[in-house]
């Protein structure tokens, strides 16, 4: 399940998911995971069919105007927009989008379904017109200014994914594109996009899509089985019900699974929401049932469902997994208030949420969600800082006052302009041209912001000659060895650190770094999170009598391609064994990810070991990252890890194969491909200092829990650092793929230092 999948952040773009202000983008990244809730605004009319002002009394159709639910809205948005400033207690605020979500169902239900009875279909045309003249221009303006600023703020390689968000959420498709991100285990801790919010507005559209349809489906089929029987065909909302019901059934056993299963898809896409919709809907078909609640049972229920709201708000959080059960809290919350509301009731809920001033704050809801995030994330861009508390309600209030402006200057004149509402087709003409002016700018700003590319000088190949032999007795030759090309790296390293220029010949080039990724990553050698077991993945020379096992997570994995190398020049079978987030230590686990104890995690561990006492490789190459936080269960170098390091080392070596433990590569802290786009001037602006980037005492510390277990460590430490700085880019070679993952070609550069320190651990079997 997700774990959780929690609002964007409402600081700085390049913050650490340790900042409790990060609450963003589907950030997955070893031993760190940042799942984001990012919530968006159902947008619901004021009236069942979006023409009336706020005031209206009644509607063409007959139908009341509910205050309530403009006040429901403001609980919403309020909810969702205080999540996202990082506000204390309101850590399961992004439960606003299920309540904007069970509020469109009631409200466009209601619409489609009084069309249906007294018309026996829907008015298409003016259906979607009221849409597109609703949403659309407010959702445009957001999109156009948000695409500009981000194209002048952001770094240029982070802008141009920005813009590419920022197409497919005018297109109304952004809910997948996030959804793909968020499966991509490599995508990692990429920042959040300042269009991520927009994914339950294409939850929306698809909804607005497809729910007409089904009403006009379900009239068909009761119009149908009426003239089989011969008699006429009934208003009755009871067949409209059970397709609903059938509806909403479905969805929600898909939500159930997904959530499981495929956490991104269950919490950014319309199979697993729309069960959230319809039962907005089933309250609309059932409305005169709820009408018929005695005065003081409506009150009750209606305050049982305000605090329903109240508890999800307050209880729940980053580590529950959503939706799954528990967006039942929220939405049967938003059930009761709704539903009571259609009981007249004196004491009943809904007189607090029809005063004025939280009346005030739903009509300006729409337009304040759409600006909130981006404001939220860019300011801190602008001012080259994160935002603290205050800071980030004070990007709250200037967001408020934007949604103001752009209520009385936009949404409403578009809205209620007679020429408009007069004519479905003038207000989807004008919903298409406001889609081809997003979309239209996006491409603009692709083309106006290339692909960053560095114009140093050309910078020659990181090259690591064989070492010399040494005739000292006293010196162990494979101690030699691994010395001396390691002074070659570091030579390399130390005139690279004094070069600021990014090369005009960087490789992987800064545009394709994110896919620079060993094959392991992709023919399932390296096993997902849901994933067990192992394939035979082999390599080098499969019919060696010497095999070589690389273990471990994704940081194992990036290891593969210099093990690869090496097993093919010295005639090994490397067998390559790997699972993301799962180090092979002992230690009880969380997946922050799963929203759950990692039990894949523990029955790969138990399979691997098992495979390793029956194969009895003669060399096992273990190796993980050093970026656990506490969200897993434990944290690096503590007492536990340690002790399971010298377990595990142990363990290994009882099987009688030589263990090597590999040292942490540093850690750039940032998307360094991002940074460098930005100071393709100054590479040393991207490249950490050494003690920020590689904990020493940690590292010693691993070197003697590994002794204590028979194995050796190597300390990579000087493969990628001076005395004083770790830069990201040595030779021509870029460093790291994303913020913590090295690209293939610099794991390959290193290949002779990998193969003198594996044939110097073999050398003690």
């Amino acid at each position: 399940m997700l774990a959780h999948a929690a609002a964007g952040p409402a600081g700085d773009l390049g913050s650490r998911a340790s900042d409790p202000a990060v609450r963003g983008g589907w950030t997955f990244g070893e031993g760190r995971l940042v799942g984001v809730n990012t919530v968006a605004t159902a947008v619901h009319e004021r009236r069942f069919d979006g023409d009336s002002s706020a005031d209206a009394a009644a509607t063409r159709s007959g139908s009341t105007f509910r205050p309530d639910i403009e006040g429901l809205r403001a609980v919403a948005v309020v909810a969702v927009v205080l999540f996202h400033a990082g506000v204390p207690g309101l850590d399961g605020g992004y439960v606003g989008v299920d309540i904007f979500f069970v509020v469109s169902g009631f409200l466009i239900t209601g619409m489609l379904w009084r069309d249906v009875s007294t018309t026996g279909t829907v008015g298409l045309a003016r259906f979607y017109g009221a849409r597109a003249r609703r949403l659309l221009p407010v959702a445009g303006l957001v999109l156009v200014v948000t695409a500009f600023v981000s194209a002048l703020l952001l770094p240029p390689l982070q802008a141009r994914d920005v813009l590419g968000d920022e197409i497919a959420s005018a297109l109304y498709v952004g809910n997948y594109r996030f959804a793909l991100h968020g499966t991509d285990y490599l995508a990692a801790d990429a920042p959040p996009s300042p269009f991520q919010h927009y994914w339950s507005l294409g939850v929306e559209e698809q909804f607005y899509l497809l729910w007409p349809g089904l009403i006009v489906g379900a009239a068909v089929l009761v119009r149908h089985l009426a003239r089989r029987r011969g008699t006429a065909a009934t208003a009755s909302a009871m067949p409209y019900v059970l397709v609903l019901a059938l509806v909403a059934a479905a969805s929600f056993a898909v939500s159930l699974a997904w959530t499981d299963t495929l956490p991104p898809w269950a919490f950014f896409s319309l199979p697993s929401r729309a069960w959230e919709l319809a039962a907005g809907g089933l309250v609309a078909l059932s409305a005169p049932g709820w009408r018929r609640l005695p005065s003081t049972v409506a009150a009750v229920v209606g305050w049982a469902g305000l605090a329903l709201l109240v508890l999800a708000c307050t209880r729940l959080g980053e580590t529950t997994p959503y939706p799954g059960t528990a967006a039942l809290l929220p939405v049967l919350g938003t059930v009761l208030v709704i539903g009571s509301g259609c009981a007249a009731s004196r004491l009943g809920v809904g007189r607090g949420l029809s005063l004025s001033p939280i009346r005030a704050v739903g009509r300006v809801s729409y337009s304040w969600y759409l600006w909130h995030w981006p404001v939220l994330l860019l300011v801190p861009a602008l001012l080259g800082h994160s935002l603290d508390l205050s800071g980030r309600l004070g990007a709250v209030a200037l967001s408020a006052g934007l949604a103001v402006l752009t209520l009385h200057l936009v949404e409403n004149p578009v809205r209620f302009a007679a020429r408009l509402r007069d004519s479905a087709s003038r207000s989807l003409a004008l919903g298409a041209a406001v889609t081809a002016v997003a979309v239209c700018t996006g491409l603009v700003l692709l083309v106006a912001r290339p692909v960053p590319v560095g114009h140093g000088a050309a910078a020659a190949d990181l090259t690591v000659t064989a070492a010399s032999p040494v005739a000292t007795p006293s010196v162990d030759p494979h101690d030699a060895e691994v010395q001396q090309l390691t002074a070659q790296v570091q030579t390399a390293v130390t005139q690279s650190a004094a070069t600021p220029e990014v090369p005009s010949n960087l490789s992987p080039s800064l545009a394709d770094a994110p896919a620079d990724k060993p094959g392991v990553f992709v023919n399932g050698c390296v096993r997902s999170w849901l994933e067990v077991g192992q394939s035979e993945c082999v390599s080098g020379e499969p019919a060696s009598t010497t095999t070589v096992a690389l273990v471990g997570d994704s940081h194992a994995a990036m290891w593969d391609p210099a093990l690869e190398s090496a097993a093919e020049q010295r005639h090994w079978r490397l067998e390559t064994m790997g699972k993301v987030t799962c180090p092979l230590l002992d230690l009880p686990i969380t997946s922050p990810y799963l929203g759950r104890e990692y039990t894949e995690c523990e029955q790969w561990r138990g399979q691997i070991l098992e495979r390793l006492q029956a194969e009895r490789p003669q060399l096992i190459v273990l190796s993980m990252s050093r970026r656990y936080g506490g969200d897993f269960g434990f944290t690096m170098y503590g007492p536990a890890w340690l002790d399971s390091l010298t377990r595990v080392v142990a363990r290994l070596r009882a099987t009688g194969a030589a263990v090597l433990v590999l040292g942490p590569v540093p850690d750039p802290h940032s998307t360094v491909p991002t940074c460098l786009s930005a100071h393709l001037d100054d590479a040393t602006a991207c490249s950490p200092p050494r003690p920020v980037a590689v904990n020493a005492a940690g590292v010693a510390a691993e070197a003697a829990a590994t002794a204590a277990g028979g194995g050796q460590y190597a300390d990579l430490t000087d493969l990628f650092c001076t005395a004083d700085r770790c830069p990201v880019i040595v030779g021509r070679n870029l460093v790291f793929r994303d913020d913590n993952h090295l690209t293939l070609e610099h794991a390959l550069a290193l290949t002779p230092v990998v193969t003198a320190l594996a044939e110097r651990a073999l050398a003690t079997h």
